[in-house]
């Protein structure tokens, strides 16, 4: 390895340890205690320095050394920890990353002397009292970008082993995602003729193709995502130093860093995000007196969440501040002209709450370096918007603000429902689907009502709004006689609203090709793609088609208030899969963990060694006997993971659960129900295989610790089970 070779992996190794130091410092100030948090952040500084000395580069040796020095009198004892201890630790950090950013681009460093903050460590080792430092400015973006790969340590720590992974270039695995693309492409096509033909040899060979490409693609998937935690390690940093600015106590809290998504994404939302966590600290929080008065901590909290539902990723940025008044909000609009008074009196709180995303639109008092000039979260929802996500936010006043993002995990390759209206086909993202509705006949028809001059389709008791595609996109009819009506349910923002076309054909997954400068000012498309005949097709962008089609602002005005009534506290909640285990005892697992509920006849349970097996979907799901795992007595006597003792005749609940690459099926005595709770009330388990107990539902529950189950189980899987996204079905 040449010294090219060498300086490029001291930069990519410090970026990463710098990466967690942010989150780390800041954390550390919270908790001054934590041996194990000083001595993480010691390492790291003492890896800069000696490998910054090694390759002469003298000033991020020299700044590192100092921090060491001021660390290691930390870890003895010999001092405590204070506030103007850990500014001046980050300004030391920013200095070292400002180094490095010019090593990375010119090779040498950047040539400041650094003297004064030289100065102020030294001070500050030999116990002299530094100067007081100004509030710390947030670092460049330079200079907290993520470079090459990081791994992030965080509330659930994901360390790899040096020896077991490799880095690769982003531009390779860009190319590589490329040329899988082309190959989904091709297998469409070839696929698309094995429909045509009648040779078994060629469907073989179809079907072999469709399963490896289908497998090089989700693996190549994987090797570009990256856990959310990535962009999330900077704002505890960013808003202590908001807070530093603005004289307030903030503490940062993040749930579910380990979400992970293609690193476009995560290069898509990393402003918004950093964006919203400003306006958090800027408006969302109050001063401490005034938090005191209003019997709230005089600390403020702004929990981060992150979780997979629904193919999406949802992510949360929650405060608990002062909320929003939509009554300021309506009187803003009007003194500033920004609407009419007689449209802004007709507004529900909702679309009140919505003005805030307008351009130019701030009520703050005055423009501070922070916020104030009314740019940001336009642009915020825009670049959300453009990635596929919606951008939603509910308030109530006096307790804080929650604002929800949903954004799609990839942009590459994506499901689509293939529909037929006139003489063109479109797609529509699978990720906005909810149902499809085929209504026949005259009977059919009747079923369309016309409310306001809105067509509607009463749907299990509820009105849906429906919006003909051909009449939004002026396209002609085809002419063709038709029996039925295909309705397309689909999801945009928080509505739902039916899409009438003519024809309905299947799903396929699609390589999505940016449209052409051209055609980039359509609202109702989304991308396009080349079908398996080589044709064209466009990608309909449904939150386009819902806002050219009035839906949103309609369906908002019948009945959006009543969603306003959901707290901050709400957005903790999760879905359980609730269960009868052994001896009657009540357990759940997380619904996003479960692929399938099933109900497996006795008689198709076999063994294989000492494992319980079924033969399922073409694959050999291994099961696992509850009574068995969960029984510290059973599992000293080494008794086997055998078939459980019903009659010959009966069938068994199975709850099929996704871990990690592949599918195992638990088998439980009874299916409960599904629920939404926040489980907040927690007790310590009491015996190996659960996490925890929990009032869910009303009642104490034993939440399923599946990864320590498997293991008690000694579960060994195939390499032919696979992970699957199917949604939860009863069979």
């Amino acid at each position: 390895m040449d010294e090219t070779d060498i300086t490029q992996e001291f930069l990519i190794e410090s970026r990463e340890g710098l990466g967690r130091l942010d989150q780390e410092i800041v954390q550390l100030e919270q908790n001054p205690r934590d041996a194990r948090l000083l001595d993480s952040i010691f390492r790291t500084v003492h890896t800069i320095k000696g490998t910054g000395g090694m390759l002469g580069f003298t000033g991020v040796e020299s700044i590192a050394h100092l921090s060491e020095t001021l660390l290691s009198q930390l870890r003895s004892g010999e001092r405590d920890l204070t506030s103007q201890l850990v500014s001046l630790i980050l300004k030391s950090v920013d200095a070292i990353k400002n180094e490095l950013a010019s090593i990375e681009d010119s090779g040498k460093e950047a040539g400041v002397s650094h003297d004064a903050l030289r100065e102020e460590l030294r001070q500050a080792c030999h116990g002299q009292p530094a100067p007081p430092l100004p509030p710390t400015a947030t670092p460049s973006e330079s200079a907290n970008s993520p470079t090459k790969t990081q791994n992030v340590e965080g509330s659930n720590s994901r360390t790899v082993s040096e020896d077991s992974t490799i880095r690769v270039d982003v531009l390779l695995l860009d190319r590589l995602m490329n040329l899988v693309g082309e190959l989904v492409l091709a297998r469409n096509q070839i696929l698309q003729v094995n429909t045509t033909r009648q040779d078994s040899s060629l469907h073989a060979s179809s079907q072999r193709l469709d399963m490896i490409t289908t497998e090089l693609q989700e693996n190549v998937m994987k090797t570009r995502m990256q856990p959310i935690g990535v962009v999330w390690n900077k704002l505890p940093r960013v808003a202590r130093d908001l807070a530093a600015q603005s004289s307030k106590s903030i503490r940062v809290e993040l749930d579910g860093a380990e979400t992970e998504l293609d690193r476009t994404i995560i290069e898509a939302i990393k402003d918004p995000l950093t964006h919203l966590v400003r306006n958090c600290c800027d408006h969302g929080i109050e001063l401490p007196a005034i938090r005191a008065k209003a019997g709230k901590p005089e600390q403020g909290t702004i929990l981060l969440r992150a979780y997979h539902e629904g193919g999406q990723v949802n992510i949360e940025i929650s405060d608990d501040g002062a909320g929003i008044d939509p009554l300021r909000l309506k009187e803003h609009a009007k003194q500033n002209g920004i609407l009419s008074p007689e449209v802004v009196d007709r507004m529900s709180e909702r679309e009140l709450l919505d003005l805030i995303f307008l351009p130019g639109f701030s009520t703050a008092k005055k423009v501070t370096n922070i916020s104030g000039r009314g740019v940001g979260m336009d642009v915020v929802k825009t670049n959300i918007e453009k990635i596929g996500g919606a951008v939603d936010l509910t308030s109530r006043l006096g307790q804080g603000t929650t604002f929800k993002v949903k954004i799609p995990l990839t942009l590459a390759i994506i499901p689509g429902l293939v529909v037929t209206s006139g003489a063109e086909r479109f797609v529509i993202p699978q990720v906005s689907l909810l149902e499809l509705i085929g209504l026949e006949g005259e009977a059919g028809r009747d079923q369309i009502e016309s409310v306001h001059g809105t067509p509607v389709y009463r749907r299990r008791g509820k009105l849906l709004p429906l919006v003909y595609l051909n009449r939004v996109l002026q396209i002609a009819d085809a002419n063709l006689p038709s029996e039925s009506i295909s309705i397309v349910v689909l999801q945009a923002e928080d509505q739902q609203f039916g899409l009438v076309v003519d024809a309905i054909s299947d799903t396929q997954e699609i390589v999505v090709k940016p449209l052409g400068a051209q055609l980039k000012g359509l609202d109702c498309y989304a991308g396009a793609c080349i079908m398996g005949d080589g044709r064209i097709a466009l990608i309909l962008d449904v939150m386009g088609i819902a806002q050219r089609a009035n839906v949103i602002s309609t369906a908002r005005e019948r009945g959006s208030v009543e969603k306003v009534s959901e707290t901050v506290t709400a957005a903790a909640k999760q879905t359980f899969l609730l269960f009868e285990g052994p001896d009657g005892c009540r357990m759940a697992v997380p619904l996003s963990s479960v692929a399938r509920l099933e109900e497996l006849p006795i008689t198709h349970i076999e063994i294989a060694g000492a494992q319980s097996v079924a033969q399922y979907r073409g694959q050999i799901l291994p099961l696992v006997n509850l009574e068995n795992a969960l029984s510290e007595r059973r599992r000293q006597k080494r008794k086997t993971n055998c078939r459980p003792h019903p009659a010959d005749n009966a069938t068994l609940p199975v709850v099929v659960c996704n871990h990690e690459q592949h599918q195992v099926g638990l088998l439980v005595d009874q299916i409960l129900d599904i629920i939404e709770d926040s489980a907040d009330l927690r007790h310590p388990a009491s015996r190996p295989g659960v996490l925890y107990s929990a009032v869910i539902g009303g009642k104490v529950t034993e939440l399923i610790d599946i990864p320590a189950v498997l293991r008690a189980a000694n579960v060994k899987f195939t390499s032919q089970i696979k992970s699957t996204t199917e949604p939860v079905e009863v069979s």
